[in-house]
């Protein structure tokens, strides 16, 4: 299964409420910090909401 790395390239703060909910959850917690995530739908319904915010590349490992 393919899987994602996300890092938080830019500040949740003074963001809607939901999009910092969904930082949160996807267990972002500073700028610069990184995540691996399973490519599955639920997951890129996320990122697309805070596509502005993230930066997402294949992780292979």
């Amino acid at each position: 299964m393919a899987q994602l790395k996300i890092t938080l390239k830019r500040s949740a703060a003074h963001r809607l409420p939901a999009q910092r909910k969904i930082v949160k959850e996807l267990g972002l917690g500073r700028v610069h910090s990184s995540v691996i995530k399973p490519d599955n739908d639920a997951i890129r319904g996320a990122l697309f909401k805070i596509s502005h915010l993230i930066d997402v590349e294949e992780y292979k490992g």
